[in-house]
């Protein structure tokens, strides 16, 4: 074991306490927790590792070791890292932004790992063959946000979900996303790195040439020289060449679930994807793809290209997550229509900035941006998701229907009917580019985001490396392809920057699973709401109050979650029991007031006296006389071996 000390006073705590993490309360539910992910007879052969926050640190528990760390303050703007504790193996040490490029690396790794294969759509890769960039960034942000949970679930790569293709991870594999960049001013070839999502946005900014405002800087404090009202990322400088040309608009295509593996494998071929090679061909593409959020997944991802800030700031953390108080389980992707109301109000969409510096648009005037089938369109004057549709309805029918003879018929052949819904929803989504556009009623969209869905659909349905998969991407450049047409046709072409990425990778899985990991932590008898791979654990705070006597004691429970007062509602009902060396001594109830007066009767140099506290509702608590939680010792129970 290695333990280092660090100074209290540039400790950077998450921005926003609000209950995420593990507290005093939470010792006991939250070390049971991480005991069962990590050792069940099932689940626990599944698991990379479980974070959480916890007295001032962050801690990452996996059966092969733990480490505990802490943000601080670095003096030069930004944060820093340090390691205060680790044993056994670091399970977060590999750190590597280039590891596994490739689909051969990929299936390196697999045969490394147990699973030799000639398919890279089973290529399963363990743990200590992976690599989990940017992590102690990507585990910190997530729990600035009060949304966040008490514990993050890490499953192995291969060991989540019931389809072939799987993300949500912190490995490169489900974290790494293409990223191209292309137009005026952008240098032309190969960028020999990784970027991060967050750095997208700026980089927009920049190339636009937004002016620098005041605003907050990727710790949360007050700054100046950014582009956007909270910015967590930089600008990309080594996308650019010296030269003065300025882009006049920016169009991100977004492909869904694209791989960025998958993508190089592609590009090998000189006769496939012509259109995203009519992109890279005027600009540069980072070898080692873009760092998505975490968890890599849709929502969170989107919004974190969009706004610049990772999920923990715009506080869409997960898909679907739990929101304490108001004890409701909110999902803005099944909400799809209502993400705004989500977003949090102290981050800017890039939406919000394209009208901050040229003008809301009236008319002729000021810019118009469009959102396509795109959950981040706060702010967009045409977002289908925020039911604001600008153009001609019967000429989108009439194109959408002309495009959609261009969708393959493999996946109806193949019983894929999601897929097909997906390839129309592209073609509806195309028609609206191809109509706003080319609408004298407004300008030419200074910015647009436009959303391809199939790509996800056939990398989850077929895997991530299947023919299905390769065949979406051959359809959706298509698409792109009559976008790039139509910009040229009206000469916009050579005037747009161009941005191309995906929310996030994508990982074979090993169907057999069938694995959720912590739907077993209800099964197993806790108290928790678990969106997987959030675990939100349901508990109670306990206060002893002894009477000067000593054989008297009043025992006050409180929900541990403040509800929207702000306060921790009283829980009537709850059972105390006095317990000592295995014996019942005294029982009594919670009142409408959360308090019972319980009568000790026992010898107070007994060194086994326990009030054990329970409700139907919450987490079971085991408190010794003297106030101290007794729980489970994590370090004891996982590496004494």
């Amino acid at each position: 074991m290695t333990t280092v000390e660090t100074s209290e006073s540039t400790i950077a705590p998450p921005e926003r306490l609000g209950g995420q993490g593990l507290d005093h309360n939470q010792e006991e539910s939250g070390n049971r927790a991480i005991h069962l992910l990590l050792t069940h007879s099932v689940v626990g052969g599944q698991m990379d590792f479980v974070a959480t926050y916890r007295d001032g640190a962050y801690e990452v528990w996996s059966a092969r070791g733990m480490v505990r760390f802490q943000r601080s303050f670095a003096d030069g703007g930004g944060f820093e890292y340090t390691i205060i504790e680790t044993i056994g193996e670091d399970p977060i040490a590999n750190q590597d932004t280039h590891a596994l490029s490739s689909v051969e690396e990929q299936m390196e790794a697999a045969g490394k790992s147990g699973y030799p294969t000639d398919d890279p759509n089973t290529a399963y890769i363990e743990p200590r063959h992976i690599s989990y960039p940017f992590a102690f960034e990507r585990i910190t942000q997530l729990f600035d946000s009060p949304n966040a949970p008490d514990l993050v679930v890490n499953p192995k790569s291969y060991a989540f979900g019931r389809k072939p293709g799987q993300h949500g991870s912190i490995d490169i594999v489900q974290s790494r996303a293409p990223l191209i960049v292309a137009g005026p001013g952008i240098r032309s070839g190969v960028i020999d790195d990784a970027a991060r999502h967050v750095d997208i946005a700026p980089t927009i900014a920049h190339a636009m040439g937004f002016p620098k405002i005041d605003g907050h800087d990727s710790t949360g404090r007050p700054a100046s020289g950014l582009y956007l009202r909270r910015q967590d990322g930089r600008v990309l400088e080594e996308v650019f060449e010296d030269s003065d040309a300025k882009p006049e608009r920016t169009y991100l295509f977004h492909l869904d679930g694209q791989s960025n593996s998958e993508l190089r494998h592609r590009l090998k071929d000189p006769d496939a994807v012509p259109n995203i090679r009519r992109i890279i061909e005027r600009g540069c593409m980072f070898r080692y793809g873009s760092i998505t959020n975490f968890p890599s997944i849709t929502w969170p991802s989107h919004n974190t290209i969009g706004t610049g800030a990772w999920g923990g700031h715009h506080d869409i953390v997960n898909p679907t997550y739990y929101l304490r108080e108001t004890r409701e389980v909110v999902t803005p992707q099944g909400q799809q229509f209502d993400t705004v109301n989500f977003l949090s109000s102290n981050v800017e969409t890039l939406h919000d900035a394209f009208h901050r510096v040229y003008g809301s648009w009236e008319g002729q005037r000021g810019a118009f941006t469009a959102a396509i089938h795109e959950p981040c369109g706060r702010g967009a004057d045409h977002a289908v998701l925020e039911r604001r549709i600008i153009g001609d309805r019967d000429r989108l029918r009439s194109i959408t229907h002309d495009l959609q003879d261009e969708i393959g018929p493999r996946w109806l052949a193949d019983d894929q009917e999601g897929n097909h819904r997906e390839a129309i929803l592209d073609c509806r989504g195309t028609a609206q580019v191809l109509v706003l556009y080319t609408d004298d009623s407004h300008p030419p969209p200074a910015f647009t985001y436009h959303n391809f869905a199939l790509t996800d659909g056939t990398g989850h349905d077929y895997g991530p490396h299947h023919s299905g998969q390769r065949e979406a991407l051959d359809e959706t450049d298509k698409r792109i392809g009559h976008v790039l047409d139509m910009l040229e046709e009206n000469n916009l072409f050579d005037s747009t920057l161009f941005i191309l990425t995906a929310d996030h990778g994508m990982a074979p899985t090993n169907t057999e699973l069938a694995a959720n990991q912590v739907e077993m932590l209800p099964e197993e008898g806790l108290k928790a709401v678990v969106p997987s791979p959030l675990v939100y654990l349901i508990d109670m705070d306990v206060d002893i109050e002894h009477a000067r006597d000593g054989r008297t004691a009043t025992v006050t429970v409180l929900a541990n979650d403040a509800d929207e007062s702000g306060e921790k509602p009283p829980v009537s009902g709850a059972d105390v029991t006095v317990n000592s060396h295995g014996k019942v001594l005294a029982r009594a109830t919670t009142d409408d007031f959360g308090v019972a007066g319980v009568p000790l009767l026992v010898d107070q140099t007994s060194e086994e006296v326990i009030l054990t506290v329970e409700h139907e509702d919450y987490n079971l608590r085991h408190i010794s006389l003297d106030g101290t939680n007794v729980v489970v010792d994590l370090r004891e129970v996982l590496y004494s071996k």
